[in-house]
């Protein structure tokens, strides 16, 4: 399950892990603090009547026994996809199976907990568990594949395994060399460091707070489901492939989380224009993206972004104005090299850079995750 308040120190772009629960580490999208209240245990012992088992969350509903009455309760956890890339399924419990619930009151004071640790009341076992799934590291670096005219391959080739980008050493959008504590979903640990996290211009400096003050409650990626667009792609477990289709001078990035999304990089030269029989010169949530080579550095260039979305999960703002530089460097078989310079003279001061990077899954496909699957 999800690990109590875990707080990760970030200095100049790497990650040291600051805290671990017992409980094991979380994969999480968006806070769940703003619907659940870490302040307000609560204890459940019951009889499990229902397993919802689909996104963005699976939900465990039960009877428990109050006050000489039977009422039902809706008990939520990690997201299927996460809890499936952690063994579990939903079959691990059924209707029937006496447990005990372990986490955190519902901040409406609605009969619904956040499952933070869930045993069977016969044996004790604690079930859906969050589990490391990161692949070992090697004791050596591997070399990049490349392709036959010796450029780097950003991902699989015909002579190499097929895989994906994923567990990101950043899991929330701060400037390199600032040291902040930010939980893994987003939520600074000291609300008093926002104005540390980037250079932001004063309304954008109110507004960031603001989200954060409301436990990232606010955040449209959960409320409608809207596209993780920006750096925000690139900070999920759910990860992430870039295919190459060099033919046609474009590199596909394909999205594990936000109900398989997708983006093109053009690499042929062409103008950051909408296309005639495609979206006209209407801002997109993934912007228009074109590229190039440097050596064995893809260099990005990508704007024309609307408003409608967060493009990091802690909530720091962003105007139609955003451009981005991304910067993707594969520096051996196992590591991608992520850099972005964020440009948007309506929100900040001025430009600046983060960089974080990413692990390789080879030979696995993406996890399959529908954003609203078991909402009406």
């Amino acid at each position: 399950m999800r690990s109590i308040n875990p707080l990760i120190s970030l200095r100049n772009g790497c990650v040291l892990l600051a805290a671990f629960a017992a409980t094991g580490t979380t994969l999480a999208h968006h806070s769940i603090l703003g619907k659940f209240d870490d302040g307000t245990p609560a204890m459940l012992n019951g009889v499990v009547t229902k397993i919802d088992w689909r996104a963005p969350h699976a939900h465990v509903f039960m009877n428990v026994e109050t006050g000489g009455e039977t009422l039902n309760w809706a008990v939520e956890l990690e997201s299927p996809a996460e809890l499936t890339m952690s063994g579990w399924n939903s079959e691990t419990l059924v209707p029937g199976d006496a447990i005990v619930v372990h986490g955190w009151r519902a901040r409406d004071g609605s009969r619904q907990a956040w499952g933070d640790r869930v045993v069977r009341s016969d044996n004790g076992r604690q079930v859906y568990m969050l589990k490391d799934t990161s692949p070992p590291l090697p004791m050596a670096a591997r070399p990049a594949p490349r392709w036959p005219d010796g450029q780097v391959a950003l991902g699989g080739t015909a002579s190499s395994s097929d895989g994906y980008w994923s567990y990101p050493s950043m899991m929330a959008l701060v400037e390199d060399g600032v040291e902040v504590e930010y939980s893994d979903d987003g939520l600074l640990a000291d609300i008093g460091d926002a104005s540390k996290v980037a250079p932001l211009q004063d309304w954008a400096l109110e507004l960031f707070r603001y989200r954060q003050s409301r436990h990232l409650r606010d955040d449209p990626m959960f409320l409608n489901c809207k596209p993780p667009g920006g750096p925000r792609q690139y900070q999920s477990n759910l990860g992430f492939k870039l295919v190459e289709d060099r033919a046609n001078e474009r590199v596909f990035v394909l999205l594990g989380s936000g109900n398989h999304n997708y983006r093109l990089i053009y690499l042929d030269g062409r103008e950051q224009i909408g296309q005639v029989r495609g979206d006209d010169d209407n801002p997109l949530y993934y912007g228009r993206s074109t590229g190039r080579w440097e050596g064995d550095t893809l260099v990005v260039d990508t704007r024309s972004f609307n408003e409608d979305f967060w493009f990091t999960s802690s909530g720091l703002p962003h105007t139609n104005r955003l451009q981005l530089t991304e910067r993707f460097t594969r520096a051996d078989l196992d590591t991608l090299i992520y850099q972005v310079t964020i440009d948007d003279p309506g929100a900040y001061t001025r430009p600046w850079t983060a960089t974080w990077t990413l692990r390789w899954v080879g030979g696995g496909d993406l996890p399959w995750h529908l954003c609203q699957h078991n909402r009406p």
